[in-house]
């Protein structure tokens, strides 16, 4: 493919620019441009992208594309850029795209590429931390710099990281905005932004592994641990009913970027309803059993073309057009003001039953399966069905030439018959005789020896000869026959394969949007309203993955409007529910995002476009990296990417550094969002356990802010779990009471009430090993009233040994009790 993108570029770009351009000039001074840079790797496209109007580097999350790279066809439309710059060695889809991009009269942006090796990892990264950023000090140290850089952009997306090192190079070569400054200037970056389609809800890495709308675990199956993973228990997997593999490709498209587009959401939302009615649960099974005969069509297309076909395939790709034919069949007595059933009825053109009956008519699928090789059926070529007859009827004709042959031969040979070999011809074949041991002894008159095959001598006589002639090589005749009527056949569907591509995309919509109705109907989902104002309410909402796991879930309601309750912060102790209540909530605004029915009574949510949290998972904590730095870098992006319009969950911010460090920077980052207007402040969901944050007044009054706490009884000593939402504030941690429920001992559990209680009052914490100080003043007692009572006179007194038994064992306890 390198070669084939050096030959389109003519060895270097540009290509599509204007004529006159080279590929190093500059844009014009004072003219704004955007330079972008992309790569594409085995379906997932990563690129960013320079604007040199506000000097801002903007970057896009590596994503999935399909083979017609629409996604980046988006970005470019959206982005307009001057320069596209990318990979001399690039995979086909993006050589062909290029190809596309290069035929457009209406838009030729200049083409530039590098080699390979300037898309490398670790030199994206290199460039990226050389990079000329003026609002950092210049003594900032290395390290510093990638802290800071962490918080800015993702370092998780390696096709974009690596794209980024090609950018930054690009813009060096050319100088872009320095132009005339000394060469130790380098090319400002004075912004990053992460960059989103419009219309796309921004969800990141974290926030979709810590909602747990994704999970992978290994495969349980000993035979597969090394093959692959499979979905764990996530939205995803509850969801992701689907009978066909494109429809699974399409749902995690949709999961990866959700849609603002509220007609896009209401066409999904009108075909979810109509299959979870009880009465179209007939139609539902039906069309679903067509669907598990769609396969891996476009792999199988690329093989025809490269005439690589087999029988299997043949198989496979009429079952799976006689398929859509069967499903359009059915969708056409569904009601046609369902925007999805009008398209699949009117788009799935007659090709596709043209194509059906056409390989149907032709392959023959019982013989072609027996012998592993295409055979066609009968009255379709004539001159086939000539030579298929004669060499069915070959059998009794050599049989009667073997008898013929047997008079002439040696009256040792007791049998003899004639044997059709493709490709060697007519051969006459008689047993091995106990004398034929020499090479000399094979020789029999009349007969040329061929070879030797276990306990048979195959010879060519005068009359096999005469046989080659007659009938020639007929089975290669009919072979090469039916592979000419096979090309004509996969010609007649490669003509036709848009009609393919185009059943295959309504097919996976369709089959995404019964997977949803199918989870709905069963975990009894309710169908949210959707409108374009900024409020969110739902009515006795459930978490869709724990609702599962536990047999008994308390529902709880959030509401966020225009002007009252954005600012949520949550209290309560340890294992209350705060965490879950906002994983809920979070869950629930995204499933409404991607058209699905949502766990919850009521729900009326306005469009969010983006979705941001800060919450530790379990993989951050299990891998040794810093929780605080964590803590920062997502609040960081929450702070900078949020909007009036977006959806903000934090989750124990400040729990992994001091706590005054953490409380103050919780405080500030709040009273920051409380402080803007109220149209810019986000929905904001806060759990914390610094209850200092309400206690001390660090936070602005605001009507924007509601204090929330998640209800408890005390039964006895014991702490009761209500797990039930309320308006307040939590006054105490209960930690000795959750300790207790966790299982610590009783007196363990004593003993951190009383240290709490001597930290909280300022008195002095005595460590539990040693004597209390009456015990250890009795001691001293007991040991001076000896000494006093001690002769001193007296000549037989062993004053040394009273010293070492008495004195000093007492002196290192009172020592050590310092």
């Amino acid at each position: 493919m390198a070669a084939a993108l050096e030959s389109l570029l003519g060895g270097r770009g540009p290509v599509f620019g204007p004529p006159g351009t080279d590929g190093d000039d500059g844009e014009e001074e004072d003219s704004p441009a955007v330079l972008l840079s992309v790569l594409v790797q085995h379906g997932q496209v990563g690129l960013c992208f320079y604007d040199t109007k506000d000097s801002s580097l903007n970057y896009m999350v590596d994503s999935p594309d399909n083979h017609e790279l629409h996604l980046l066809a988006r970005v470019i439309q959206e982005v307009s850029p001057h320069v596209i710059i990318t990979s001399a060695k690039q995979e086909r889809c993006m050589t062909r795209f290029l190809q596309q991009l290069g035929s457009n009269p209406d838009y030729k942006p200049e083409v530039v590429t590098y080699p390979y090796t300037d898309f490398g990892l670790e030199v994206g990264k290199q460039r990226l931390l050389s990079a000329h950023l003026p609002f950092l000090p210049s003594s900032i140290s290395e390290r510093d710099k990638m802290s800071y850089l962490s918080s800015c952009i993702s370092f998780d997306s390696a096709l974009m990281l690596r794209a980024v090192g090609a950018l930054l190079k690009c813009l060096d070569r050319r100088r872009v905005g320095v132009e005339l400054e000394d060469s130790s200037v380098g090319v400002p970056i004075l912004q990053f932004h992460a960059y989103t389609l419009k219309g796309v809800v921004c969800i990141d890495r974290d926030t979709y592994s810590v909602l747990q709308i994704f999970k992978s675990e290994l495969h349980p199956s000993v035979y597969k641990l090394n093959s692959g993973e499979k979905e764990g228990l996530s939205l995803y997997g509850i969801l992701n009913r689907c009978r066909c593999k494109f429809g699974s490709k399409l749902l995690r498209q949709w999961f990866l970027r959700p849609t603002q587009d509220l007609a896009v959401l209401h066409r999904r939302q009108e075909v979810i309803r109509f299959f979870t009615s009880p009465r179209n649960s007939d139609v539902l099974n039906t069309l679903q059993s067509s669907l598990r005969n769609i396969t891996n069509i476009p792999t199988l297309l690329h093989r025809m073309a490269l005439s690589h076909t087999k029988v299997t395939d043949w198989q496979s790709l009429y079952k799976m057009v006689h398929s859509a034919v069967c499903i359009r069949d059915t969708v056409r007595h569904l009601p046609q003001s369902i925007q999805l059933f009008h398209n699949i009825s009117v788009g799935f053109s007659d090709d596709l039953p043209y194509m059906a009956s056409l390989i149907n008519r032709v392959v023959d699928f019982e013989t072609s399966l027996a012998e592993n090789w295409f055979s066609i059926k009968a009255n379709v070529d004539p001159a086939i069905d000539e030579k298929k007859r004669r060499m069915m009827g070959l059998s009794n004709f050599l049989a009667d030439v073997a008898r013929r042959e047997l008079e002439h031969l040696d009256a040792r040979i007791p049998s003899c018959c004639v044997i059709y070999i493709p490709l060697i011809g007519f051969l006459l074949s008689v047993p091995r005789l106990p004398s034929m041991v020499l090479k000399e002894d094979f020789k029999i008159e009349g007969l040329d020896f061929m070879f030797l095959s276990e306990d048979r001598v195959h010879y060519r006589s005068q009359r096999t000869k005469e046989l080659d002639d007659l009938l020639g090589d007929l089975h290669c005749d009919i072979r090469d026959m039916e592979t000419a009527v096979m090309t004509q056949l996969q010609n007649a569907i490669l003509e036709r394969s848009a009609s393919i591509y185009k059943a295959l995309d309504l097919i996976a919509e369709l089959d995404c949007l019964m997977a949803m109705s199918s989870a709905s109907q069963e975990y009894g989902y309710t169908s949210p309203k959707l409108a374009s104002h900024r409020n969110i309410t739902i009515t006795q909402g459930r978490h869709p993955l724990l609702g599962l796991c536990s047999p008994v879930f308390v529902a709880n309601s959030f509401q966020s409007s225009e002007l009252q309750g954005r600012v949520k912060i949550i209290t309560g102790p340890n294992s209350s529910g705060k965490s879950i209540y906002l994983k809920q909530v979070g869950l629930i605004v995204f499933m409404a995002l991607i058209g699905s029915d949502v766990p919850a009574k009521e729900a009326e949510i306005g469009l969010v476009d983006g979705i941001f949290t800060r919450m530790q998972s379990r993989e951050s904590v299990s891998l040794g990296l810093s929780t605080f730095m964590i803590d920062l870098n997502q609040m960081a992006q929450a702070l900078n990417s949020s909007t009036g319009n977006s959806l903000v969950l934090i989750d124990e911010f400040g729990k992994g550094t001091n706590t005054v460090d953490g409380l103050s920077l919780l405080a500030a980052s709040v009273s920051h969002w409380l402080r803007k207007s109220p149209v810019d402040v986000p929905h904001i969901l806060l759990a914390t356990n610094f209850h200092s944050l309400l206690q001390l007044g660090l936070l602005p009054s605001s009507v924007l802010l509601s204090l929330l706490t998640l209800e408890t009884a005390v039964d006895g000593d014991e702490l009761v779990f209500l797990y039930q939402l309320k308006e307040g504030i939590c006054q105490s941690s209960c930690a000795a009471s959750i300790a207790s429920l966790a299982g610590l001992p009783a007196g363990l559990v004593q003993r951190g009430m009383e240290v709490s209680e001597h930290y909280r009052t300022g008195r002095p914490i005595k460590r539990t090993d040693q004597a209390t100080s009456d015990e250890q003043s009795n001691r001293y007692k007991s040991v001076v009233e000896k000494f006093l009572g001690l002769d001193l006179d007296d000549k037989d007194l062993d004053l040394q040994r009273f010293m070492k038994e008495e004195l000093l064992p007492s002196a290192g306890e009172v020592l050590g009790s310092r």
